[in-house]
């Protein structure tokens, strides 16, 4: 089963926390599951702040790729049309609130849900939550917009993104 991630073309799909492309990032990897998108996972020793706990920033960035994924995923959504047909939505982050309601464990596997608050054109708002051992840790709010073309890579002449 392809993630909505799978979806992005290959130059839009470098980015550190979500980019099937980077060898060095999370490969956050967002599904639909009825209404809301759900992604898992498990950090490492590495992703440590203090002993036996999961770094925040960790957390802030599986918040933002996770509801930038379920953004691109609603903009099809709205549109009837199918994640592999042209043209592509990209969405990046335009607000980003976190907020931290416990420490996270570091151990369990995390798993993420968005759901979409909003979605109005080019904007669309996303709430994510992150828990670990069925325990909500974080819960974040993400204001997204589409991708502006002043960030979209040149592409060939004759060649549609």
């Amino acid at each position: 089963m392809k993630a909505i991630q799978d979806y992005y073309p290959d130059e839009l799909a470098l980015c550190f926390g979500c980019g099937r492309l980077n060898e060095h990032g999370y490969h956050v990897r967002s599904f639909w599951e009825g209404e809301t998108t759900v992604a898992r996972f498990t950090p490492q020793p590495y992703h440590m702040a203090l002993p036996g706990f999961v770094n925040g920033g960790l957390l802030a960035s599986l918040v933002d790729c996770h509801a930038t994924g379920t953004a691109a995923g609603a903009a099809f959504r709205a549109e009837g049309r199918e994640m592999d047909t042209l043209p592509p939505h990209r969405f990046v982050t335009a607000s980003l609130r976190v907020d931290y309601l416990r420490p996270t464990p570091l151990g369990p596997e995390l798993v993420l849900r968005g759901r979409v608050l909003s979605h109005s054109g080019r904007k669309v708002v996303v709430e994510v939550t992150i828990s670990a051992g069925g325990e909500t840790t974080v819960r974040g709010e993400v204001v997204t917009v589409e991708m502006p073309d002043s960030m979209r890579p040149s592409t060939p002449k004759g060649r549609t993104p």
